[in-house]
């Protein structure tokens, strides 16, 4: 399944009809985490030699899903728990139900979030409240999500799949490379001084000013419609 999902992925981000995608879960939670039964069996040993593949850095999901350059939403249609709420943070945005609960459970487990957590959440919410929350394995619900900033809005259970859709629509009619230039970027900042990031921006925008798109959004602008974008 993982597999799948990391392929899923890596298709949509390589074709140029994608402009946004959406990731949600079938049923009534967005994913439970990782099965780890089998690994605290007592023959855990042999079992532990195939979890090795679900942890391979180079085509994990959420490493699959942090490199993407096409615009990520999460519709969080319920709980996700473990690695299922790692997921939920390598998305750009997330639009929650007001079912939707995060649950930070590994250290009730004996593991970690191992699965780019402790990457995201101090990202997000800041280094204290990430502790609180890991050390705590704290569930949040939705107004607490919410409060916090990792849902970027809450809605009726019913409307989530909607609301996703309607995000990535407008996502995806802006510029593709415009759009997809700028979460690149984005990802960058993270790693790179201000003075190196600013250099990396004009070179990106010295690239842009030659495309078809560029034009087409100045036209737009100047002659008061709306623009239709190519991605080229």
């Amino acid at each position: 399944m993982l597999d799948g999902l990391s392929r899923a992925l890596s298709e949509a981000n390589g074709d140029p009809e994608v402009r946004a995608v959406v990731l949600t879960g079938s049923g009534r939670g967005f994913c439970a985490g990782l099965d780890l039964r089998d690994a605290g069996s007592e023959q855990g040993g042999a079992t532990l030699q195939s979890m090795v593949g679900v942890f391979d850095v180079r085509n994990s999901p959420p490493v699959v899903l942090h490199e993407m350059d096409k615009p990520t939403v999460c519709a969080l249609n319920g709980p996700a728990a473990g690695y299922g709420m790692d997921l939920a943070l390598g998305c750009d945005v997330r639009i929650a139900s007001s079912t939707a609960k995060l649950a930070a459970t590994p250290a009730r487990r004996g593991v970690l979030p191992e699965s780019g957590g402790t990457w995201l959440l101090p990202r997000l919410v800041g280094w204290a409240r990430a502790s609180e929350i890991f050390f705590a394995a704290r569930t949040l619900g939705a107004q607490e999500l919410l409060d916090l900033g990792l849902v970027n809005r809450v809605v009726p259970a019913e409307r989530v799949h909607a609301e996703a859709r309607a995000l990535a629509a407008e996502f995806a009619a802006n510029a593709p490379l415009s759009v997809q230039g700028t979460k690149r970027l984005m990802r960058m900042a993270e790693d790179e001084s201000f003075a190196v990031h600013v250099h990396h921006v004009y070179l990106q925008t010295m690239q842009l000013f030659r495309t078809r798109d560029f034009g087409e959004g100045v036209a737009a602008w100047l002659e008061k419609r709306d623009p239709d974008f190519e991605g080229r």
